[in-house]
């Protein structure tokens, strides 16, 4: 199933399929745009929703009486609780290529049969997280960083990690719906998710009566239960999706094999791994960031925690389309197209650069509005506007970066983008924040030049090594002679 090499000369309905035939269907990478953005654009909505939850319960923190310290401990907890939620959860990001490549060869009892063993790593995984949350606090009300902010900090954990179960059920089944196609029914579950959320927010954070009935302000604990409360929406509207597909298309998901393979687990562990220890480098060189700025006071963190928000909803762009990326070219791989692979992947890189200079230009432009969308106090919104400057400067970056990580998943190589983020971030981005914020005295702003750096590093090397990947593939493909049945 994983084919790594764009093997175009594989034996299939008792001959060999000419590379050159595949080579004579070259589907352009303005052909391919418009594919990618057809499977994309609900994805795009898909994970603005997830994202907007968390911009949502700033939003509605940083309205409190204390905006910093509510922002400040909301900050904490979603840096932490995000940094090992979406490294785990990477893990799951294997099933794109096995279901995708299984689509395009038309072989969707082996989908089914890997979806099952998704369902079963991902319990697995939302079991280790749950563990890690729970114990967190031991650690996280020892640092150097306000008491306050660090209490509230834990019961906002707390809260969310009520919601943990249905975040992995909603995530694996997830991968099943755009592996096959079926995006529109994603993008609807953001929406209606994040409309579920804003109602939770609006009633657990500020307490309300109704008669007999009276709900207590919770704070930011009420946002985070909140938040969990759409995680479980999410897990049944997705199982919900499923089933609906099943029936209208036949897939024989009723019918899947039931007995557990330990080596096809084991291939999906190998294979997702890289991809989620990759996505764990990424976010958590922000949560190092994140304590490094805590320590520097509350104003500090509550303006990078709303930049951090801003940057994070402009990645979840390239982010939806790097997982078209993935399962167009997994498909492509899985029909033998390698031609189709090479367009589905430069497509994507394309328009995930291009959307993200867009976003760049916004942050130049109006700062101070973005910033005030947040919270009315001054001293925070002067705190996030120089690290809106910043985010600016790496938004392009950031899009090549993920759009040709994910181009190169659908290829089945998980390993390359792990290797580069932790050379970009840890080894060259970090260590030139760290003296541009302590030594330089630059604070938060000199920390995210640091992240700037790595991600301008990471988002060249990827580029060229999915632009040396297909090169060298597709030479040896044109190279081949005939072969004959």
């Amino acid at each position: 199933m994983l084919n790594e090499d764009f093997d175009t000369n594989r034996y299939q309905g008792g001959g060999y399929l000419p590379a050159r035939n595949a080579l004579t269907k070259t589907m352009s990478i303005r052909t391919q745009i418009r594919s990618v953005l057809i499977l994309a654009l609900p994805l795009i909505l898909a994970e603005v929703g997830w994202m907007a939850m968390g911009i949502v319960d700033t939003i509605m923190v940083g309205h409190m009486a204390n905006p910093a310290l509510a922002i400040s401990a909301a900050a904490l907890g979603q840096v932490l609780y995000n940094t090992l939620a979406f490294g785990l959860a990477g893990i799951l990001l294997g099933l794109d290529t096995f279901l995708s490549q299984s689509h395009g060869a038309a072989k969707f009892d082996e989908a089914n049969r890997w979806l099952y063993h998704g369902l079963i790593l991902s319990a697995a995984l939302a079991l280790v997280l749950i563990v890690l949350i729970a114990a967190a606090p031991v650690i996280m009300l020892r640092l150097p960083i306000d008491h306050q902010v660090l209490t509230g900090s834990v019961s906002f954990l707390r809260a969310l990690n009520w919601g943990t179960p249905p975040l992995f059920l909603a995530f694996a089944l997830r991968r099943y719906l755009q592996a096959f196609n079926h995006v529109r029914l994603i993008a609807l579950s953001a929406v209606t998710a994040n409309l579920i959320n804003v109602f939770g927010n609006w009633i657990l954070i500020y307490g309300h009566s109704w008669g007999p009935v009276h709900i207590p302000a919770l704070g930011v604990t009420g946002s985070g239960l909140s938040t969990s409360f759409s995680r479980l929406y999410l897990a049944v509207y997705m199982a919900g999706a499923v089933w609906y597909v099943d029936h209208r298309h036949h897939y024989g998901l009723r019918s899947m094999l039931r007995r557990f393979e330990p080596k096809r687990l084991r291939r999906l562990v190998l294979l997702g791994a890289p991809a989620g220890g990759q996505i764990f480098v990424e976010i958590s060189i922000f949560g190092v960031v994140t304590y490094l700025i805590g320590t520097m006071g509350r104003l500090p963190l509550a303006g990078h925690e709303i930049a951090l928000n801003c940057a994070s909803l402009t990645f979840m762009v390239p982010f939806a389309i790097s997982a078209a990326a993935a399962v167009r070219v997994g498909q492509a791989i899985g029909r033998n197209a390698p031609q189709e692979a090479w367009s589905a992947g430069w497509a994507a890189i394309l328009l995930g650069a291009g959307c993200m200079a867009v976003f760049s230009a916004v942050l130049l432009l109006i700062p101070h509005a973005i910033a005030s969308a947040f919270t009315t106090n001054r001293a925070v919104i002067a705190a996030t506007i120089p690290l809106l400057f910043v985010a600016a400067l790496f938004q392009f970056f950031d899009g090549l970066q993920i759009t040709a990580t994910g181009a190169l998943r659908g290829a089945g190589n998980t390993h390359a983008g792990l290797i580069v983020q932790i050379i970009g971030y840890w080894l060259i981005g970090l260590p030139i924040g760290y003296v541009l914020a302590f030594r330089l005295h630059y604070g938060a702003v000199g920390l995210w030049l640091g992240l700037c750096a790595g991600l301008i590093i990471a988002g060249i090397t990827l580029t060229l090594i999915w632009r040396h990947t297909t090169k060298r593939k597709l030479s040896s493909v044109s190279a081949q002679p005939l072969a004959t049945g």
